[in-house]
């Protein structure tokens, strides 16, 4: 596309051109913008895997060196004995996914979540030293956000 000389002498776009590279730069964004909402969502998801990955090692670190499970409390995710030295965590792990105010609630349960939910970021079964994410599965695949 070159310029043209207009009224008055100036150079310039007409309006087919101007309106060819609007319609390419709508059909970019078309293709782009989706792979941008997913990548929110993906970084969601592995955070919240990578953390539950940490949390299990020290978990089991702490099993390995006192010879019994942590004694972790349910609230507000201080995370007792693994994060108090920094001996096993340097902070308590958060959960991107369920977020919100919720993001490192921990409660006790001896199973999984069965469906996404906002109330609790990990579960923690104390005799077994078992840990889950809050709205994953057992198999740590994530329950569609709702």
């Amino acid at each position: 596309m070159r310029a043209r000389a207009g009224r008055g002498g100036r150079a310039g776009f007409t309006l087919i051109e101007i309106l060819v590279v609007v319609v390419i730069l709508g059909i970019l964004a078309i293709v782009v913008v989706p792979q941008f909402a997913n990548a929110t969502e993906d970084a969601a998801q592995t955070t919240t895997l990578s953390e539950l990955d940490k949390l299990r090692r020290a978990i089991e670190v702490y099993r390995a060196r006192n010879g019994t499970m942590p004694l972790i409390p349910a609230g507000s995710g201080t995370w007792g004995p693994l994060v108090g030295t920094g001996e096993y965590l340097r902070s308590g792990p958060v959960n991107p996914w369920v977020g919100g105010v919720n993001r490192n609630v921990i409660i006790h349960r001896s199973s999984p979540d069965t469906a996404f939910q906002t109330t609790h970021a990990w579960i923690y079964n104390p005799e077994t030293g078992q840990i889950w994410a809050g709205g994953f599965d057992g198999q740590d695949n994530p329950f569609p956000r709702q």
